[in-house]
């Protein structure tokens, strides 16, 4: 599904956070033209999409783009992930999208390359090693001339400690969006931040 309203509200969905959580504001616009384009495209490749013209913008877009772009005077619109979660099939709708890239839309998959968040509150060296190896295989796989790259990526499962950094897989697929969108023209990635986060190794990846 792909937000098509032309002034999209914000959507707090999140829970018990303090009250100045629920007061951001991000009057961004939407960008219908562009939906259209978006929609157009995923419906060529023969897979299943709808224009949302009511859907507001939710965290994944509103929290990273209040600190990249504050002014929030560039047009936005959202896409969601399937609701099956299924790896492969994330990577092919990044691939319907990829046009996109020759009309200057900056992509971004808003999501974290750890997201367990009970661990964060749960310390312990075991935890961080394994977040750390999860990190160290996401950047072997993402960062370097892999000729098995995109199947790494739809086996991520197999991944040293898979499960434990990604309980639910989906603040991890908007990765594979992104990594179907480049892999016809730029498939290796650089690392554009890479710290710890509570205790847990963390990456943010950039496909030029």
């Amino acid at each position: 599904t792909l937000t098509a309203a032309a002034k999209p509200e914000l959507i707090f969905d999140y829970y018990n956070f303090p009250p100045e959580a629920y007061e951001y504001q991000y009057p961004a616009p939407g960008e219908p033209q562009l939906a259209q384009e978006a929609f157009e495209l995923i419906k060529n490749a023969n897979i299943d999409v709808m224009l949302d013209d009511q859907r507001g913008f939710d965290h994944g877009l509103f929290v990273p783009l209040m600190l990249m772009y504050p002014q929030a005077n560039i047009p936005c619109i959202q896409l969601s992930l399937t609701k099956d979660l299924d790896p492969e099939k994330h990577i092919k709708l990044g691939k319907s999208l990829a046009e996109l890239r020759k009309r200057n839309v900056l992509i971004v998959g808003s999501g974290m390359s750890f997201h367990n968040l009970k661990t964060f509150f749960e310390p312990s060296s075991e935890g961080n090693q394994q977040s750390d190896d999860f990190d160290d295989w996401l950047q072997e796989t993402c960062c370097n001339d892999l000729t098995n790259s995109m199947q790494r990526l739809i086996e991520w499962e197999k991944a040293p400690h898979a499960r434990y950094c990604h309980p639910r897989q989906e603040h991890l697929l908007p990765l594979h969006v992104c990594y179907g969108i480049a892999c016809t023209k730029s498939p290796k990635a650089e690392v554009v931040y890479n710290d710890e986060l509570m205790g847990k190794r963390v990456s943010a990846l950039l496909w030029n």
